[in-house]
Order: structure tokens, then sequence, then C-alpha cells
């Protein structure tokens, strides 16, 4: 037998929960969607009215995996934010989940070299921060590595492990009009970050616990 104890890595994000009124329904929903073995849920029924700040961002294969990402979102209850669609950067397209989380799907490709397929190869946590290099401070204080920066306008952070999941922040108007939705809002996020880095709470209000990786030592 094996017994896991935790090891120091390398600071980054390891986990993301969402907060839901139904933690069993978004549950539901995540397995239809193809995103339930990525994020965790929690059941919360704190106030939160308009754009919550962030979205979760599905970065797949090519528009024939968008497509059916989206499909599956949209027959799972998902309203459709932004229909798929090529742009300058490639395909993509946006819907909100019933438990009011909003999800991009999209590829830098645009057109198919194969079939469609289930596979995440990235899913990124877009924080929309007033003030991107101030949030860049903090999490740099806090131990995480920037791995790609634009100035005041997006941030990346480098991410420990073979996991799909990512962390950027990127300026709170530009996410929202890129999603589609204004960008006024108010109350929770209704998300928690976790990682070795926690627990705080950032410059925007976004919530992190401590999460500890876990290795398997000899019992």
């Amino acid at each position: 037998m094996t017994a896991t104890t935790p090891s120091p890595a390398a600071t980054s994000l390891t986990t993301v929960t969402l907060e839901a009124a139904d933690p069993e329904a978004a549950h539901r929903f995540h397995t239809a969607f193809g995103v339930a073995e990525h994020v965790r849920v929690r059941p919360s029924t704190a106030d939160s009215t308009g754009f919550r700040g962030f979205t979760l961002a599905l970065t797949v294969s090519g528009p024939a995996t968008v497509d059916g990402f989206l499909d599956a979102a949209v027959s799972a209850g998902a309203t459709v934010l932004k229909p798929a669609a090529k742009s300058l950067w490639g395909y993509g397209g946006v819907v909100q989940a019933p438990d009011g989380t909003i999800w991009k799907v999209a590829t830098s490709a645009k057109r198919d070299t194969g079939p469609a397929t289930g596979r995440i190869d990235e899913l990124v946590v877009l924080l929309g921060v007033e003030d991107v290099k101030a949030v860049r401070r903090c999490y740099v204080e806090r131990g995480l590595t920037v791995a790609k920066s634009f100035g005041g306008t997006y941030a990346e952070f480098a991410s420990a492990g073979s996991g799909p999941l990512k962390l950027a922040v990127y300026k709170r108007r530009a996410l929202a009009k890129d999603l589609g939705v204004p960008a006024e809002g108010a109350g929770s996020h209704r998300v928690v970050l976790g990682g070795a880095a926690g627990p705080f709470t950032d410059p925007d209000g976004f919530v992190w616990e401590t999460v500890l990786p876990l290795t398997a030592t000899p019992s």
C-alpha cells in the first residue's frame, strides 16, 4: 500500500472550484459537456449579479471539436452568447452554463485536419481584472511564475505538471467584450482557485485556497 503526503512543487494553479446553488445539476452539466474531471463544484447561495469577472476557456484541436463541445453544452442547457465562428485567431464560440459560468471553446486552427475528438488541450482560467500589472505583481509575490506578459493588457502564469489547467489575467472590460456580455457585475465571483499559494484574496476579489499537491510514498 501507499500513502499520500504533500510535497513541494512549483507554485501554480492546481484546482478550480465553481460555486453553484445546485451543485448536483452543475455536475450533471459538466459531465454532459465533457469537463467534469477538470472542475470541482461546491454549494453556494452568495449573491452574484451580472458578469462574474472570469471565463473558463477550452483550447481544442480543431473546429469540429469546438462544435462538438458547444453542441454538448447547448444540449445540456447552456445558452449561446457567441455562436461559433472564424476569427483572426482561429475558430470559437461562447456559451453560458445553467449555473451562470461562462465557457469559451476555441482553436487556433481554421480547418480540420482530422475527425472531432473530445480532448481538451488546455483549460485556461481567465480572470478579468482592473489592473493587470497589480495582479501580476501580487501573484509573483505569492510564488507564481509569469510565462507570458503583454504589458498592462494580459499575463499568463506557468503551470506545474502535465494537466491542462492554466491561469491567465486580462483586462476586465476587454474580456467582457470578447465574451459578448456587459462588463458590469457585483457580488461573488462564484469561483475559488486552489494552489500552494493560498489562502489569500487577490486585488479583484478572487479567492484562493490552499491545495497542496499529493505524491505517493511507500508506507
